[in-house]
């Protein structure tokens, strides 16, 4: 009877553990999964922020440079796109980003040729605003590619890479821009 006991007893410890490991390896993947996409919503709140500022700063830069409409154009069209592409994930909205960081020099360099736009306080207000949102985004970006980091690692480690295969977690996409050159040096406010 005592070794029926001890062996009964043995499975039972061993049957806890694997239950206590199951459990918190599931709990830690939920955790990361959460972070990610609270990261992922900080993004797009960011990504927001500086969409509604854009149009201000198109007006702006319209009532001194009127003529310069393919700017403007291709500023709202990529405004519209980052917006539209949230929704699509990370690799869709750096796409995006991309097309949209461009056409942001352009308005720049648009406004550059009018000091009298540069000087204006309503310009510079939105100039600064639009830099503080895109260190917020590029604050954000790095929040979320860590919290991708985090999850992918724990989702491909042996044997939690089982137990993430069951319950269908699966690797996230990293926010990276296609053309790191464009992104790495800030957007040039010049006064």
């Amino acid at each position: 009877m005592d070794s029926v006991m001890i062996a009964l007893i043995a499975i039972v410890v061993v049957v806890l553990l694997i239950g206590l490991f199951f459990w918190a390896t599931y709990n830690s993947l939920v955790k990361l999964n959460v972070r990610v996409q609270e990261a992922w919503s900080d993004i797009t709140v960011q990504l927001k922020r500086r969409a509604d500022l854009i149009p201000n700063l198109v007006e702006s830069v319209k009532g001194y440079a009127a003529h310069e409409s393919s700017v403007f154009a291709a500023v709202t069209e990529a405004r519209a796109a980052v917006m539209s592409a949230t929704s699509q994930g990370p690799a869709a909205t750096a796409k995006a980003e991309n097309q949209f960081e461009g056409a942001l020099k352009s308005l720049f360099a648009v406004a550059e040729a009018y000091p009298q736009l540069r000087a204006s306080e309503n310009f510079q207000q939105l100039q600064n605003e639009l830099v503080d949102t895109e260190d917020k985004i590029q604050a954000s970006r790095r929040f979320y590619n860590g919290g991708v980091r985090d999850l992918n690692t724990r989702i491909q480690m042996f044997p939690a890479n089982m137990i993430a295969g069951m319950l269908g977690f699966t690797k996230r996409e990293f926010f990276e821009v296609e053309d790191m050159a464009s992104i790495e040096k800030p957007v040039e406010v010049k006064f």
